[in-house]
């Protein structure tokens, strides 16, 4: 075991210990995905071992574009394997989205993935929280932006060819977006955060802008 970490529990006040050994790559792709070995360990009680595998995915980025002038809300519309095979849905509605670069910092990564999959740029830039969308099988975190944009600029269709996207680009106005988690029709996860984070926060938002990244 080479990796460890102590930490406080705040709730109990027990120590948990935790010991991980290096990955070992179950399969390589488009993402890797690694095997581990962990031992974990509360204060009075016998250590755990477990086995678990991991999809190595990383930082990415979520943006929730909103055109405040218009009241509108800018989402994408694109295949995903998952959703498909889980729900029949050959098209994922779903919020701006991806990975960050080698190279490059959270807040650039939110204006390239708006530039590639809504054509368009991004007047201001917020971030709101950041999530992890799967904790039990992948490393993927996620920091949530707010974005400024003005919806004329959309393009109809968008997508990075170099990551096989094909997206289409919708608009919503910014009750019908937040009505459509209660209609059921938005599976991606970030997607449904991002929509009730908006309907929480709508009037609070010119506020949450004067703390503005820009």
């Amino acid at each position: 075991m080479n990796r460890s970490k102590a930490n406080a529990d705040a709730r109990s006040g027990t120590l948990l210990c935790l010991t991980m050994s290096e990955p070992k790559l179950l399969g390589r792709g488009f993402r890797d995905y690694e095997r581990y070995s962990v031992q974990l360990g509360r204060s009075g009680e016998a250590p755990v071992r477990l086995e678990r595998d991991v999809l190595c995915r990383g930082p990415v980025v979520g943006v929730l574009a909103l055109d405040l002038e218009r009241d509108e809300v800018v989402l994408t519309r694109q295949f995903w394997l998952g959703t498909f095979l889980s729900h029949d849905e050959t098209e994922t509605l779903e919020i701006v989205a991806g990975r960050i670069d080698a190279g490059e910092d959270v807040v650039e990564a939110a204006r390239r993935e708006c530039r590639e999959e809504i054509g368009t740029e991004a007047a201001q830039l917020r971030p709101v929280m950041q999530l992890s969308p799967a904790p039990a099988w992948s490393d993927e975190t996620m920091t949530f932006f707010l974005a400024v944009i003005d919806s004329r600029n959309v393009r109809a269709r968008a997508g990075a060819s170099h990551e096989q996207e094909e997206t289409a680009v919708v608009r919503y106005k910014t009750d019908e977006a937040i009505g459509l988690v209660g209609q059921k029709l938005v599976q991606s996860a970030p997607t449904i955060v991002a929509l009730q984070w908006l309907k929480l926060n709508r009037d609070s938002i010119p506020t949450l802008l004067e703390t503005s990244t820009d």
